[in-house]
């Protein structure tokens, strides 16, 4: 266990000036609310918060920041409170205290509505004060390191959010060693058996691999000291997360995976990081396409080096970074390199760089109320990769891997993204789902009359252009709705002599919006567009508004239901307003539990169950749809089809018929061909509950990389 003397000894090692008696009285603070307590480990739980500060210290954080690191867990797991912390400690520590306190009780589960709300709320409490993001990030770090003692399926929850949320945050903070931490450890629980893998594979080149690395670095401090260039040469093999992500793209096993060595040049300029990648060049072979300048298109991080990857005379591959030493702080420390202690040095603007993604995050969280797109939002945002774009005027500007030229309209301005009717890319016509490379320079096409296209959204990346094609796609459908809405209920109103035009501002009909807790008149016409609200529920609450009796005789539906009225089987639907009737369900969509359901009337032929989304109900007699839902019922399974396209690869078959397996899905049939371009197309019937077990399984499918699309037929 860290003891109080090492950290106090870390900070004053790169803050001198830093106020020892401050952390001193910290730690005796949560060394008295936490007596008694224990870890799953067994020891003290005041372990856990030294811990903590430990870390903080290697990220070369300030004393409020190691200080609420010792605190962090006070008021969550202890009797303190935060009006105790205010007094004793100050308003910063307790700001980040009560934040990381906040963010504890998240829980990321596997409903993306929770996910995405809890997310919002970690975006809303770091943009307070970054050092709440780093106070739990050191947090996260030390769980992770103690995961072991959690049981399995705690494990596998907790390193799938660090994966997904933690990780990536500490990459955007440009913290790359925690970053790359928190991947490996994640790495370890969710995939123990490639992890064990790699980790063997590379220990059995250990021996070999350190002879290579001892020569490469007297080659390179030789040409070097020729050259009259002082530097530092490191070497190491990579991550092991980095190389299962090679593994994964490329398909290949752990023997087949070459360049596991990273060496990094640290010298004095710019200018001698560009010398020593010609001298390597000249001295090996680069490997085209792996050529990355950061020093002259810095990451939004601020993050700068150049990297290359090279061909050996045995044939081996290694990447090679070169940086200043400034930069190779900033790469280590991220954001944390410019924390000054309250004394300032000029850095601002470089803050409020690596800031910028994070304000664009909370414009999302104040515009975007859906949650799952909220969700997608940061997802995009946080693994967004480094294409570096040209404008016409010579902006760069940054995008994540896959950017289309509809993504660079929108980061223009929302309506350039609107009119955008096609780009030019270095000086050539290509189409909007043209996928950008870095260097290259962009300019858009715009037409006045133009309108953004639903398909758009099959290509386009960033969060910002996402976001803004979704509301306009909004803002048309309820322009649609509202007029079919007119339609539907001035036809319904014409039955009894009523014209809408002369009860919009009646105060009768006023009352029935407010009934259906809606704000306008147009509220009223889009739900009734929309399909939420049938034209007869409304006329049925006017009518007494009105004096108008309701004509008692019979109707088309009633005729019907009296012709057929038989005993319905158990279909696990009930008709709403009528009993005993006989159900059955369209083979066009074969609607699921859970699914939004309609009924449509046929004569002698009971209830035709669709999905309200079936094309075949689209243009029927509205009169013949009658309301249905589903009833509650046990043990009861439907037949689904799925159509799979996927790039052909080995083991697909077994990890769809996993996913299958593991959503307790049974496969009543399937057949299964190859294309001639190397394409899987697998067509499954299986047995599910209902919708939302359906939904799960289709999610899951689309997350397999290889998977092209995943439709229901």
């Amino acid at each position: 266990m860290i003891r109080l003397t090492d950290i106090t000894s870390n900070l004053v090692s790169y803050h001198p000036t830093a106020d020892i008696d401050f952390i001193e009285k910290a730690y005796v603070y949560s060394a008295k609310v936490h007596k008694g307590q224990v870890r799953l480990s067994g020891e003290p739980y005041l372990s856990h918060p030294l811990e903590v500060a430990g870390i903080l210290t290697k990220m070369k954080m300030d004393e409020v920041s190691i200080a609420s690191g010792l605190l962090h867990d006070t008021v969550e797991d202890t009797l303190a409170e935060l009006k105790d912390i205010e007094y004793l400690f100050g308003k910063e520590v307790t700001t980040i205290v009560d934040g990381v306190t906040k963010i504890s009780k998240i829980r990321f589960l596997s409903k993306e509505e929770q996910q995405a709300e809890n997310i919002r709320k970690m975006i809303i409490a770091m943009a307070t004060d970054i050092r709440v993001l780093l106070v739990k990030l050191a947090d996260r770090l030390h769980n992770m390191q103690t995961l072991g003692f959690q049981p399995p399926e705690k494990q596998e929850v907790i390193a799938k959010e660090t994966l997904d949320i933690y990780a990536p945050l500490a990459g955007r903070l440009g913290i790359y060693w925690l970053k790359s931490t928190l991947e490996d450890l994640s790495l370890f629980y969710l995939e123990p058996k490639i992890y064990e893998d790699i980790r063997l594979g590379i220990a059995q080149r250990r021996e070999g691999q350190e002879k290579f690395i001892r020569e490469t670095k007297e080659v390179l401090s030789k040409t070097l000291s020729e050259a009259k260039i002082k530097a530092k040469i490191k070497g190491r093999n990579k991550h092991f997360f980095s190389v299962y992500q090679k593994m994964m793209e490329q398909d290949l096993n752990i023997e087949q995976v070459y360049d596991v060595l990273a060496f990094r040049i640290i010298v004095n300029s710019v200018r001698e990081c560009y010398e020593v990648l010609g001298l390597i060049h000249s001295m090996w072979k680069p490997v085209t396409g792996r050529f990355k300048d950061y020093i002259s298109l810095p990451k939004a991080n601020m993050y700068q080096s150049l990297h290359t990857t090279v061909i050996t005379p045995l044939g081996e591959r290694m990447e090679i970074q070169t940086r200043t030493w400034d930069m190779d702080r900033i790469a280590e420390e991220g954001i944390a390199s410019h924390w000054r202690y309250k004394e300032g040095d000029g850095s601002e603007k470089d803050i409020d760089r690596q800031y910028a993604w994070m304000r664009q995050l909370l414009e999302w969280q104040e515009s975007v109320t859906d949650p799952k797109e909220f969700l997608e939002t940061v997802r995009l945002d946080l693994f967004s990769g480094e294409v570096y774009i040209f404008t016409p005027k010579g902006e760069v500007k940054e995008f994540p891997k896959g950017a289309t030229p509809v993504d660079f309209a929108y980061s223009i301005h929302s309506e350039v993204g609107h009119r955008c009717t096609g780009a030019k890319v270095n000086e050539r016509i290509v189409p909007l789902s043209y996928q950008l490379k870095t260097g290259d320079i962009v300019q858009i096409i715009t037409s006045k009359n133009h309108k953004p296209s639903k398909d758009w959204l099959n290509f386009a990346k960033t969060s910002a252009a996402r976001t803004r094609i979704r509301q306009w796609i909004k803002k048309e459908e309820r322009k649609e709705s509202i007029d079919i809405g007119r339609n539907i209920l001035e036809k319904q109103l014409r039955k009894v002599n009523l014209n809408l035009s002369r009860l919009i501002n009646n105060k009768q009909i006023l009352d029935v919006i407010h009934r259906f807790s809606l704000k306008s008149v147009d509220d009223l016409l889009a739900s009734v567009g929309y399909g939420k609200i049938s034209a007869k529920q409304v006329l049925n609450r006017l009518m007494p508004h009105l004096d108008i009796k309701e004509d008692k005789s019979e109707g088309l539906v009633q005729k019907i239901v009296h012709r057929i009225k038989r005993k319905r089987e158990e279909t696990g639907i009930k008709v709403k307003g009528m009993s005993d009737m006989l159900v059955r369900f369209g083979k066009c969509c074969q609607p699921l539990p859970g699914e939004l359901v309609i009924g449509f009337i046929t004569r002698g032929r009971g209830v035709t169950i669709h999905a309200k989304a079936c094309r075949h109900i689209r243009d029927v007699d509205l009169d013949r749809l009658v309301e249905v839902e589903w009833e509650r019922s046990e043990d009861v399974n439907y037949l689904a089809t799925l159509k799979i396209t996927n790039i052909s690869k080995k083991g697909m078959l077994a990890n769809l018929s996993a996913i299958f397996a593991q959503n307790e899905a049974n496969i009543v049939d399937a057949d299964v061909r190859t294309t001639v371009d190397k394409k899987g197309i697998s067509t499954f019937t299986i047995e599910v509950s209902d919708y939302n077990q359906l939904r799960d399984i289709i999610s899951k499918i689309k997350k397999i990389k290889e998977v092209l699309k995943v439709e229901r037929i």
